[in-house]
């Protein structure tokens, strides 16, 4: 089978090295790809929202499947396109896609199928939001209603902070036309949860659960980031919580999006807090997380391209998707500077026992080397019997790759280790 897969970054490269395991797929494509995945695949250079193009490289070039990774495309219609032209896609179609794209539409959705979530509202001019900020209480939360590649939410410490926000995204424009509508919500506290699940409309399974550490220095300080790494399974999500997510946020989404004639066919990711009242959905993503990819499809023991197939073709009941009893965690090594100012065009060295642990996100080929070409460079992932094996091992391997102004937490999974031993 001959495959694309649609995006460049870590996610991708994860997805890719997982495609790889069956022996059926003879060839990859991955559209753009970047200098790492180049080694698990053909990078054509054709960008993730040139929808167009797609379309035609993958009627020319005899694709089986594709897998579309980003929310962007996603958003714009890639599926929409590609499913037209005869092209089999995992990932959800744009009307579906609209629970990412949309962050007022997927806090109206909840609020209509009383799904647990933060109070909010919406608005659409800077005014009316000043307004009713002076009535609310600090922290509060406000998000760019549309994509702004995971920056677009604020949580501000006092309400001049939050007003400050309103102004910088409806009026400065700092995340464009995403920022035209704004929801304001309550600060939830609890533990973070990421649950990333299989779905082809009717039936949810969900994958194994993961830390994220959004912050960009150890013990959660700095500016928040892409993730500076993973851990998985997350030790605050118990069989009980599972057990009551399932019944009370996985499949009312599910049954909300088929009522509302948007049945979501892919990832359906499911950003949680563990509040003292029980779950509460902090955002859904349309598409796999990163890096929270990178531990959860290392843990995965069924054949991936088999669940994605049976996603898109409404056969994930019959599907064995099974995972590991084990752990694994990933080590996000990033350019010093991230997420503000750094510089790029360093030569990466890895050891092979690295190189094939290693997630490449933001590298490029320059002179026949591998150069860092990003912020988040690359994500390196041990899995284990155990967590504090797999974080112990992960550390080591990133041991094993080096480049000029590398910088990476050395904290990685100490909170899930914590919660393990309380």
């Amino acid at each position: 089978m001959k495959l694309m897969v649609i995006g460049g970054g870590g996610r991708e490269h994860a997805i890719i090295k997982k495609l790889k395991e069956n022996p059926a797929v003879t060839e990859i494509y991955a559209l753009p790809g970047n200098g790492g995945i180049a080694a698990d695949a053909t990078c054509v250079d054709i960008g993730a929202k040139d929808i167009p193009a797609q379309v035609e490289f993958a009627k020319a070039n005899g694709i089986d499947y594709a897998v579309v990774a980003p929310d962007d495309p996603l958003a714009l219609g890639a599926v929409d396109a590609l499913t037209s032209a005869g092209i089999p896609c995992f990932g959800p179609d744009a009307k579906a896609a609209v629970i990412e794209s949309s962050k007022a539409f997927s806090k109206d959705l909840m609020k209509k199928y009383g799904i647990p979530t933060a109070a909010y509202a919406t608005f659409t001019d800077a005014g009316s939001a000043e307004e009713y900020l002076d009535s609310c209480n600090a922290p509060i939360v406000v998000k760019a209603d549309g994509l702004a590649l995971g920056k677009g939410v604020i949580i501000a410490q006092t309400i001049e902070e939050a007003k400050g926000a309103v102004r910088s995204m409806m009026e400065d424009k700092v995340f464009g036309a995403s920022g035209d509508k704004i929801v304001i919500e309550e600060f939830l506290t609890g533990p973070e949860v990421s649950v990333l699940s299989f779905t082809d409309g009717e039936t949810l399974v969900p994958m194994v659960s993961s830390m994220d550490h959004k912050r960009s220095g150890d013990g959660d300080t700095g500016l928040n980031t892409g993730g500076m790494g993973t851990i998985a399974p997350n030790p605050y999500y118990t069989e009980e919580v599972a057990a009551r997510c399932m019944e009370e946020i996985f499949l009312p989404t599910i049954r909300a999006m088929k009522a509302e004639g948007r049945p979501f066919k892919g990832c359906l990711y499911f950003g949680l807090m563990l509040t003292t009242e029980g779950p509460k959905v902090i955002e859904y993503n349309c598409r796999f997380g990163d890096p929270e990819t990178q531990v959860v499809l290392p843990l995965l023991e069924s054949d991936l391209l088999t669940v994605m197939r049976s996603t898109t073709n409404g056969t994930l009941a019959e599907t064995e998707v099974k995972f590991s009893d084990g752990a694994a965690c990933c080590v996000v090594l990033a350019s010093k500077g991230y997420p503000t100012a750094y510089e790029k065009g360093f030569p990466i060295t890895m050891t092979a026992e690295a190189a094939a642990h290693t997630y490449v996100a933001g590298a490029a080929r320059k002179d026949g080397r591998l150069v860092t070409n990003g912020g988040r460079v690359l994500g390196v992932t041990a899995t284990a019997a155990t967590l504090p094996a797999a974080i112990q091992e992960a550390y080591r391997l990133a041991e094993g790759v080096t480049f000029e102004n590398a910088y990476c937490r050395r904290d990685i999974g100490q909170k899930a280790l914590a919660a393990l031993e309380g």
